[in-house]
């Protein structure tokens, strides 16, 4: 008998705010999160795009230096993230230090600060002395799995570590591989999400790639702009999303807070180009992931696209769509509002795409003011919906090729 997957809690940290009544209220009034790009003195005169999905208030973190001192930002991010989420959904202390209870997570690459000073360090070096300004903690900071294993140390957490590193599918497939975990017994639950920080080098690769927005420097809050007839480029982002999975029978009998059940995902790769997304690949990822939920394209009420206003990764994606949903659910590009988080969008989307099932609304895509004529096949949203989502589909595609759905369904 198979195992049903539930979410009993979450939580973001995005450019658009903290915590579900301040993101709420942005999806709501419209609100940007993209900001003037901060300058860096060796960088910044050499990116042409000037704009950055910033989280720019106070995070209030009350860490204990002993789990400080191998953290970088996007640790910060996901342990913050991740202690709402264990306060939210009750779970004992004995419980989650078990070994019951797992952890999936992660980010593009570690902390690209601590990464940059290491190197300055290494390559500025004129003897000997000049190494030992390399802190002792620094690689923990910056090494891929520093967010899954700082989580793990903070909360005592004993169960699986799975830390993907597949770009902007990393948190999607951490979700995907948490449920898969609770779904066949391997946990009883799950701890899943992604974080990453802000860093100019991540704004210069995606910069010479011509991938990013450049046409509205003077105005950030007018880009990205996914499906737009004026759209020129992704807009880098950071910040942090987690939820909690848990099996559905345990989650019943504790009396948690049942949110959300996970009832698909579906993941694979184009096997060709790493850059270049390809129709075919999405295609037949988006299948899969029905397949694996079990229901037919007409029981989705919501797409939650990738949609990274690139301009011929929009059009593929809605191709895409097109091919395997027709123009029956709702599609709604989230990194319109906050740009790329990175690593944490599939976990940031995820999330907003419940907080919308919650309430019962859809929000529009923003800064989508003429729908390009190629991307015309799909029911985009140009202002607020009231309209009930019992099904949602959340989609990510990531350099090397690697696509990702998940379907969250509503509990009635």
């Amino acid at each position: 008998m198979e195992r049903r997957v539930v979410i009993t809690a979450a939580s973001a940290i995005t450019p658009i705010g903290h915590g579900k009544d301040q993101i709420i209220n942005s999806l709501l009034q419209g609100i940007s999160g993209i900001k003037p790009l901060r300058e860096d003195a060796l960088i910044s005169r050499f990116i042409h795009s000037k704009v950055y999905g910033t989280v720019d208030y106070p995070i209030n973190y009350d860490f204990k230096r002993q789990y400080r001192k191998t953290m970088a930002p996007c640790a910060y991010y996901a342990c913050q993230v991740a202690k709402e989420v264990l306060e939210e959904s009750g779970l004992t202390s004995e419980f989650i230090t078990s070994g019951k209870l797992g952890v999936a997570f992660g980010s593009i690459h570690g902390s690209p600060i601590t990464q940059r000073d290491i190197y300055r360090t290494f390559f500025g070096a004129t003897d000997n002395k000049d190494y030992k300004t390399i802190g002792a903690v620094d690689y923990l900071k910056s090494m891929v799995h520093t967010t899954a294993v700082n989580i793990t140390k903070m909360f005592g957490i004993t169960g699986r570590v799975i830390s993907s590193g597949t770009a902007c599918t990393t948190s999607s497939q951490s979700i995907g591989y948490g449920y898969e975990s609770v779904k066949f017994g391997m946990q009883e639950a799950m701890l899943c999400g992604g974080a990453d920080e802000y860093d100019t080098i991540t704004v210069a690769v995606f910069d010479n790639l011509l991938a990013c927005s450049t046409a509205f420097n003077s105005d950030p809050q007018r880009t990205p702009r996914p499906f737009d007839k004026l759209r020129d480029g992704l807009v880098v982002a950071e910040g942090a999303g987690a939820v909690m999975l848990e099996e559905y029978e345990f989650a019943r009998k504790r009396g948690a807070n049942i949110l959300a059940e996970v009832i698909g995902f579906a993941c694979n790769n184009n096997g060709g180009d790493l850059i270049l997304p390809n129709l075919n690949g999405i295609t037949n990822t988006l299948k899969l992931g029905l397949e694996n939920a079990k229901i037919n394209s007409a029981e989705v009420d919501l797409v939650s696209a990738h949609a990274t206003a690139t301009k011929m990764g929009d059009i593929i994606e809605a191709q895409a769509i097109s091919n395997v949903f027709g123009d029956h659910p709702y599609v709604v590009g989230l990194k319109g509002y906050m740009g790329h988080t990175m690593a944490a969008c599939g976990s940031i989307e995820t999330i907003l795409s419940l907080y919308m099932m919650q309430e019962g609304f859809i929000a529009p895509t923003l800064n989508l003011e003429e729908i390009d004529e190629r991307c015309a096949m799909i029911k985009h949203v140009q202002k607020i919906i009231q309209h009930p989502v019992k099904t949602a589909a959340i989609q990510n595609f990531a350099f090397g090729g690697v696509n990702t759905i998940l379907l969250i369904k509503k509990i009635s």
